[in-house]
């Protein structure tokens, strides 16, 4: 072959920087293998699901013997990914061989940075505004195409690599291996400024990246990454700053099979927020006790949550909507060709013990979503009280009396010129208890008030809340927090207020079922929720049919069960642990490994 040629980067864009391994959180990356995890009795922020042996791998010299193998390899991927540094330790790796390299990086073919920002912002709204719409444009529409299709493998090199976001557009018949990054360690990079949007050279402020990312970016990723999930060839996560871990695709994509057909838990990930408590601090101890307080947590979140698996210690994270884009209809039976390869259904934490009420807020109509954002479903809630103390609240609906235009008023005059609002005086206020269910349908006025767990049990849109009044109070970096009062007006409905509120908006639970020890209490939903709850109570074990649906279960009171399904799979849950059920299981078994009474919720389309 030729002469060493290890340190040739051929049409490799060599004016960006390695960037700086940097993250702005207090919280852990979660680690690459299971030893440096201390497993907890109770809550586990590190959930996996086996593989079984020799499926993952570990290590750049690992790849590298893979992609010598190969001799011509496409690496696609996703942004957020430190690309120079996994192209400085494959071309580190593969030089110490002794091989010549032709390293082609998709960076140098993005159209100009103009351009780009000129056809993203299209879909990013007014300057300043909170939020854009859905875009419609594909991957291929970043690129100069025809200057990346030129670049062919050479035979000049024993090793031909293209590179980075979008390299599968080059249409090189290659081996393809796909690089992915979990959301929270993308948003933990971009909130240190460590990363760039797609196409782009500099950080943004962090909310106009994350608003980019979300309505562009990810969009248009996301959707290449489904156009791919089928044919790649190895996985690679790239969460680690120096270390990757990766696996065939082809085992890969058996693990999520398997999944389909049992019992999952999606790996939850945590944040810090203006109102955030003390609660899930105190109760899940993996978790770092140095960050100020844990508002949300990602229980169920599929747009932002990965699904882990592993094989002799090894971890792997893949995005949860390769489970979904693989297996949908096993995931969601009966329901899966009205929401195709989207999970309806969201679970999250609201932890406001020791914190601060939640803003006074609303979500939009279906059509509003729609038509000024571009999501399919909206924001349809409920809050579920997993725990409280005495003097717990929920604000929720009108009282009798609202006067719409004086309340606008009111709000406007506090945003324009900081005056306290009696907000009490507009909106009702409900005593929490343990176990409460509060129905919060589209365009209905709400906010969780101080000393609550909340388990949030909803509709999967999870960014569009129109905040009215926030209490005056200033986000974690000193700044005030957006209110959106216009959008919230245009939406709010001023008919839910006075009676209606305690007869329409709290569930009243009734027996729906009672046998051999085992009782099942119906939650009602709203008329407008496409998703209604039921709650198992039971001493020693229950036996449920799926009936071609989804369900999605906690165990809200007891220590820990133990799931199997129709297909022999077992696992165990801790109390407050979040884990789906698909269609496909047909049936599963829950037993109570603790000595009290165990109340599991299960949610479901109706």
């Amino acid at each position: 072959m030729n002469e060493n040629k290890s340190n040739i980067y051929q049409n490799l864009n060599t004016d960006m920087s390695i960037e700086e391994p940097m993250r702005k959180t207090q919280q852990e990356i979660m680690p690459a293998f299971t030893e440096a995890i201390n497993k907890p009795t109770g809550y586990d922020i590190y959930p996996y699901y086996p593989l079984g042996d020799q499926k993952i791998f570990n290590g750049y010299a690992a790849l590298s013997d893979y992609i010598a193998e190969q001799k011509t390899v496409v690496i696609d991927g996703y942004v957020g990914v430190y690309w120079n540094l996994f192209i400085s330790s494959l071309t580190q790796e593969l030089g110490s061989r002794g091989l010549s390299l032709n390293i082609i990086d998709t960076a140098s073919f993005f159209k100009n940075e103009a351009v780009i920002d000129e056809m993203a912002g299209e879909f990013l709204g007014e300057k300043d505004a909170v939020w854009g719409r859905k875009t419609t444009l594909t991957l291929a529409d970043f690129f100069d195409l025809e200057a990346m299709k030129s670049s062919a493998a050479s035979h000049e090199f024993d090793i031909n690599i293209m590179v980075g976001c979008g390299a599968s557009l080059s249409d090189w018949d290659a081996a393809l291996v796909y690089v992915d990054l979990p959301k929270n360690e993308l948003q933990h990079r971009m909130s240190a400024g460590a990363i760039c949007n797609l196409g782009k050279s500099q950080p943004q402020e962090p909310t106009e990246m994350y608003k980019r990312f979300y309505f562009v970016d990810w969009v248009v990723l996301n959707n290449h990454k489904e156009s791919l999930v089928q044919r790649a060839d190895v996985f690679v996560d790239a969460q680690w700053d120096e270390e990757i871990n990766w696996a065939h695709a082809d085992t890969i994509r058996d693990g999520l099979n398997k999944m389909s057909t049992s019992v999952f838990r999606a790996r939850p990930w945590f944040a810090a927020g203006a109102w955030g408590g003390q609660w899930m601090k105190r109760h899940m101890p993996q978790l770092d006790q140095n960050e100020v307080n844990y508002a949300w947590s990602f229980e169920l979140i599929v747009p932002e949550n990965g699904i882990v698996f592993e094989s002799e210690g090894l971890l792997l994270e893949v995005s949860f909507d390769l489970l979904m884009f693989l297996q949908g209809k096993n995931i969601l039976g009966k329901h899966a060709e009205r929401f195709g390869t989207e999970f309806p259904i969201r679970f999250d934490f609201l932890d406001t013990f020791e914190g601060g009420n939640l803003s006074i807020q609303c979500h939009p109509s279906l059509n509003y979503i729609k038509e000024q954002f571009g999501e399919q479903i909206t924001q349809d809630e409920t809050y579920y009280i997993l725990d409280c103390n005495d003097d717990a609240s929920v604000y929720l609906g009108f009282q009798e009396d609202i006067n719409a235009d004086e309340f606008k008023n009111v709000l406007q005059n506090s945003n324009e010129n900081g005056v306290e609002v009696d907000i009490e005086k507009y909106v009702q206020v409900h005593k929490a208890k343990k176990h409460d269910l509060f129905l919060i349908p589209n365009r209905t006025i709400h906010s969780a008030g101080a000393q609550n767990l909340v388990l949030e049990i909803s509709a999967t849109p999870y960014i569009f809340t129109f905040k009215m009044y926030d209490w005056l109070r200033l986000d974690l970096n000193g700044k005030p927090r957006p209110i959106n009062i216009d959008h919230a007006f245009k939406n709010l409905d001023f008919s839910r207020k006075g009676d209606k509120v305690t007869e329409q908006l709290i569930s009243k639970p009734y027996l729906l079922d009672e046998a051999d020890g085992v009782v099942c209490y119906h939650l009602p939903t709203h008329a407008d929720h496409f998703y209604d709850i039921h709650r198992l109570e039971f001493d020693s074990e229950v036996e449920v049919q799926t009936e071609g649906l989804c369900h999605v279960l906690m165990l809200v009171e007891g220590t820990s069960i133990a799931v199997t399904t129709d297909n022999s799979a077992t696992m165990s849950f801790a109390f407050a642990e979040t884990f789906v059920i698909p269609a496909a299981a047909k049936s599963y078994k829950i037993i109570n490994n603790g000595k009290a009474r165990a109340k599991v919720i299960k949610a479901f389309l109706k």
